[in-house]
């Protein structure tokens, strides 16, 4: 009967000694506390209880087992002191992130590190508003040097039998006493188109004149057309190119009202008005030439700057209804860290162009680029500052995007009056 009990086979499971065998017991299960994380190297693990020669073996070596109980104990209480310290460390970094956003400074959106560009916005508003003051102020004292196109002159349509330099055009007219010509190619090297300030009314000695005055070393000229600009059809462009900047900023401002929201369309205007007017102010101090090219390049300016604009308004929109938790100028500095890089990215391109057209594209282009130059600086700066910084001012927050829908009908209570409607006959 002996050979048969030790050949059960339930009853060969393998058990502790009386010392390291109290895992079979559910209390002291029970008071066993749950590591977060597995020990090192499997000591302490239920291996050695689970393992049947481990098993025998330890039955007799209970002394050895004690040491490894109070080892492993040891073990679990420096675990469970890391794991406090580390929940501890993870409060107070928290706390930390709290208060420098309450203050404005970097705080942590999930993955996202936040660039704090509206700490400086005050810094920045003055400067701006320096900025317009000084260029309405340089506008008003030197004025502009307004090119042909706005005081009138004269302009002559010019063959030559084999390619020309502008360079020795100009030089040619000057040295005949036709001070401050403009010369431009029209479409080949040998057709080009003279302009020339107010001169005589007299066409046919004129055209004699700028027929001598035009002749190159071994290369004649031939003029098909001469036309005289009055200062009356220039006084008239001039105020239609006024017109055009005022329609093109209403425009604008309704565009970005009926897009987005009013506070941001009075911010987006500003910015615009900002980017021309310091562009304008900017020539009219340092008294470069103003023509249509140059009324060209801040028309397109404004296109640019506001479809930059555009893209950090469609990301304060989408970021005001998806993030919570944050001040609406966090929101803003969120908005305009995450289309950093795509504003970085895109200026660089432009102003990789513009600067090939002004030391590449000849004179015909240089003024459209000096203007397209200092256009694309001011209307980075105030898509990141102006544009976004208004609204702010005026109030913007999650409630100017959060769409609020309305019931469609409302319940109504009817009320019996009658008793004798529920009686029964």
């Amino acid at each position: 009967m002996a050979i048969e009990q030790n050949n059960n086979p339930e009853n060969n499971t393998p058990t502790s000694s009386s010392s390291g065998g109290a895992g079979n017991n559910p209390n002291d299960n029970q008071k066993r506390r749950r590591r977060n994380k597995p020990r090192r190297d499997g000591k302490g693990s239920n291996a050695k209880a689970n393992n049947p020669t481990t098993a025998k073996a330890g039955k007799g070596k209970s002394h050895g087992t004690n040491k490894s109980s109070k080892n492993e104990q040891a073990l679990a209480t420096q675990a469970d002191n890391a794991a406090i310290d580390n929940d501890h460390n993870q409060i107070i970094d928290s706390a930390a992130d709290d208060a420098a956003a309450k203050e404005g400074g970097i705080k942590a959106v999930g993955n996202q590190r936040i660039i704090p560009f509206m700490k400086i916005e005050k810094p920045m508003a003055i400067l701006s508003l320096f900025m317009v003051i000084a260029s309405i102020i340089a506008i008003a004292v030197n004025g502009l040097n307004l090119g042909l196109d706005f005081t009138g002159g004269v302009s002559a349509d010019v063959r030559y039998e084999q390619p020309a330099e502008q360079i020795e055009v100009v030089q040619a007219l000057a040295d005949n006493g036709f001070d401050d010509a403009v010369v431009q190619y029209l479409g080949t090297r040998q057709e080009l188109l003279v302009r020339l300030p107010p001169q005589s009314d007299n066409i046919d000695g004129l055209s004699a004149s700028l027929t001598q005055a035009l002749a190159l070393p071994n290369n004649a000229a031939d003029i098909s057309n001469v036309n005289i600009i009055g200062s009356q059809v220039g006084n008239e462009v001039y105020l239609n190119s006024v017109m055009a900047l005022v329609l093109a900023l209403v425009c604008m401002l309704g565009y970005v009202a009926l897009r987005f929201q009013f506070k941001l369309s009075l911010g987006a205007v500003m910015s615009l008005f900002h980017d021309a007017v310091v562009t304008i102010g900017v020539f009219a101090l340092f008294g470069f030439p103003f023509d249509l090219t140059v009324l060209a390049a801040i028309l397109a300016l404004i296109g640019y700057s506001l479809n930059d604009t555009i893209v950090v308004y469609d990301r304060i929109r989408e970021n005001f209804r998806r993030v919570r938790g944050i001040s609406p100028s966090q929101t803003v500095d969120l908005s305009l860290t995450e289309t950093l890089r795509r504003t970085i990215m895109t200026i660089s391109t432009v102003l990789l162009v513009v600067l090939a057209m002004m030391f590449l594209g000849g004179d015909g282009l240089y003024w459209f680029s000096v203007a397209l130059f200092i256009g694309l600086l001011a209307g980075t700066y105030s898509s990141t500052y102006i544009a976004s910084s208004i609204p702010l001012r005026m109030g913007l927050s999650r409630d100017d995007f959060v769409v609020k829908v309305k019931p469609e009908f409302e319940e109504e209570i009817v009320t019996f009056n009658d008793p004798k409607m529920f009686e029964q006959d």
